[in-house]
């Protein structure tokens, strides 16, 4: 009598299978493995460490699913609020699930208030990482509920923007071990705050202060930091060389520094900043004064250990290329967008020295032509980035030597350099790693470009093709063909796509973003065609799509609910429509609606009422901010909805 075999599944440990489990790395694998069986699903829930919740009424399940998480991401949540919250700690055993959680985001949760956060610190003990950028209405007492974080050695803030100098005065008493803290755009927040938060957190090790008031008196704080490495002070107006001085003489540790745009800030002050720090890695200056000037080009001479130098906006010559080339072998990255005085021949001296350069940003260096690249792509093998918007003298030639030597290439901006066309796309066929192409503008590329794109650039996740007037049906069916992980497509103003084009894209199973913005001959048809399989979509731009009506819309409501941010503007969708469409897309978060002349002031009362939980940015017509009532445009503000006025 034959014997019944062991299953194969049963001779796996749980060890084995959890070791198995974490080497999946994509989401979808991760999804596969889940739904094999249900050993698998459980081992699954025992090894996850990670969740980003996509839908609020899901939350409650998945924390009694995942009890060994250690980052909890709830930043494309919407509806979170302190309600969530309270139901939350009330109905899951918040014992077993906040136990090990290190990291939250809670990134624009702008419903989430003072009590709320309170039970959350209160659940969460051992929180480590906590982000709560773009709550624009967190104020004061919400940062003394986060006071209450005791282990805290992260603080996101960004553009908190009632959080003033108590409120950061309550965070770093109760958090004294803070590391990394960014308060950019906390506009309250003076010289006091920062003092008093340098007097505190001696461990900081990053700290990020862009675009506040704050003066050389914060500089003169900041520079008794003793650990600090990491210091971001972009567009800070009231800051000068006086500041930059207080940091030559403070901060030993300092190894990055970003000026970005600070208007005060000369080649003088830089200059002695260096001069205080020859072991800086990172140099941010873009856009903060007229030229490098000869003592700049001095001081650089000391930075051997120079990775990352970025100058965008200054006037540059040759001689600061040369300088570079000789001094900073180490160099990785180098930043001249809108660089004024960037030749050939300087970029032929930079690269001859910096081999190991792997991003090179030259946008809107209109000089730079096929020599520049050529020595760039023969001295730079292993570069990763390479950015050429508006280099208009670029021809097929620079593609041809990117496409024999640079083969770990991964992005290149090529927006606008009319040069470009499909001999030369045909000639970067050996760049097969590439994720991310920018072609808009580029007016002489067409199908069969694509089709040389598709069948070099399997990895393809970002395609740019904005204003290719050329492009159509059947180089997105090759697109849609040879590119398998097209995550990102920006088709606008390619007035050729049709609906065949449209529904060739539905075989773009991963695309997340989609832009059709002007394509005048897409229909009903084609939209239902793209979304009854593009269901992974988050953005979709259908700005003057015309042709598509109500039947059309209605598919993507009901397909489309992942929907994050979408444009409907100067469509031809009628009030039913616009509200079914509201209301089946519960994720969306961002819309602009402008110019429906087919939806009435009462339509939009009725949408607007109908999604004003969940919508943090709308965009309407400047007329209805007369004829909307007052009742909702209130319950829009108090709901911490943005409007903004076309």
């Amino acid at each position: 009598m034959p014997t019944r075999s062991t299953p194969i599944l049963s001779l796996l440990t749980e060890d084995l299978l959890i070791r198995v489990n974490e080497k999946l790395v994509q989401d979808s694998d991760r999804k596969k493995w889940r739904l094999i069986c249900k050993e698998f699903h459980r081992v699954d829930s025992l090894a996850r460490k990670t969740l980003r919740v996509l839908h609020v009424e899901f939350l409650l399940s998945l924390l009694k699913n995942y009890t060994n998480l250690h980052t909890l991401d709830l930043s494309v949540c919407p509806r979170i609020e302190d309600g969530t919250i309270s139901l939350l700690l009330h109905h899951v055993d918040h014992s077993i699930w906040a136990r090990n959680l290190k990291c939250l985001n809670l990134s624009r949760a702008n419903g989430l208030k003072f009590a709320g956060l309170e039970m959350l610190v209160g659940a969460c003990k051992g929180l480590e990482s906590v982000d709560v950028s773009y709550c624009c209405g967190f104020g004061d007492r919400e940062a003394a509920a986060i006071s209450g974080c005791e282990g805290l050695r992260e603080l996101r803030m960004d553009k908190c923007l009632g959080v003033g100098d108590v409120g950061l005065a309550k965070i770093v008493v109760g958090c004294g071990r803070l590391e990394r803290l960014s308060l950019k755009w906390c506009m309250e927040i003076s010289d006091l705050g920062v003092e008093l938060l340098c007097k505190k957190c001696l461990e900081l090790k990053f700290l990020d202060v862009s675009y506040l008031k704050v003066t050389n008196e914060s500089l003169r704080s900041i520079a008794s930091l003793p650990k600090l490495e990491d210091l971001a002070m972009v567009g800070c107006p009231y800051v000068n060389d006086v500041g930059l001085q207080f940091l030559e003489i403070g901060c030993p540790s300092l190894q990055k520094i970003d000026v970005a745009r600070c208007d005060c800030v000369s080649s003088s002050g830089l200059s002695s900043l260096i001069g205080g720090h020859s072991g800086l890695l990172h140099i941010d200056a873009g856009h903060c004064f007229s030229e490098v000037s000869p003592t700049i080009v001095k001081c650089i001479q000391k930075l051997k250990n120079l990775n990352t130098i970025i100058i965008d906006g200054i006037r540059v010559s040759d001689t600061i290329f040369q300088t570079i080339s000789s001094n900073c072998n180490s160099l990785i990255e180098i930043g001249l967008s809108k660089c004024e005085g960037v030749t050939n021949m300087g970029i032929i001296k930079l690269v001859s020295g910096c081999v190991n350069l792997k991003i090179i940003n030259l946008t809107c260096c209109r000089s730079i032509a096929d020599a520049a690249i050529s020595a760039i792509a023969n001295s730079c093998r292993n570069l990763l980035c390479l950015k050429l918007e508006s280099c208009n003298m670029i021809t097929g030639k620079s593609l041809e030597q990117l496409g024999l030597h640079c083969l770990l290439l991964e992005v290149l901006d090529l927006t606008d350099c009319c040069g470009i066309n499909d001999r030369g796309l045909e000639r970067l066929y050996r760049c097969s790693r590439i994720l991310c192409l920018k072609l808009g503008l580029c007016t002489n590329i067409s199908d069969k470009g694509l089709f040389y794109i598709a069948s070099s650039c399997p990895e393809l996740q970002e395609l740019d093709l904005y204003r290719c007037q050329n492009i159509g049906d059947d180089g997105l069916a090759a697109l849609s063909s040879g590119c398998k992980k097209l995550r990102k497509l920006n088709l606008s103003y390619c007035v050729e796509v049709t609906d065949k084009g449209t529904k060739s894209l539905g075989y773009l199973e991963e695309l997340s973003d989609l832009e059709l913005r002007g394509l005048d001959k897409i229909t009903s048809v084609g939209l239902t065609a793209l979304v009854t399989r593009c269901k992974r979509l988050i953005y979709l731009d259908l700005k003057h799509c015309e042709k598509i009506d109500d039947s059309g819309f209605q598919a993507l409501a009901y397909y489309s609910r992942n929907l994050r941010q979408l444009n409907l503007s100067y469509c031809a969708i009628t009030d039913m429509t616009l509200c079914m469409l509201m209301g089946n897309m519960t994720r969306l978060q961002d819309v602009d609606l402008v110019h429906l002349t087919n939806v009435t002031v009462e339509g939009f009362e009725l949408v607007l009422r109908a999604c004003c939980v969940r919508i943090k940015k709308i965009k309407l017509v400047a007329a209805l901010s007369f004829l909307l009532s007052s009742e909702v445009q209130g319950i829009l503000h108090a709901r911490g909805c943005k409007i903004r006025w076309d």
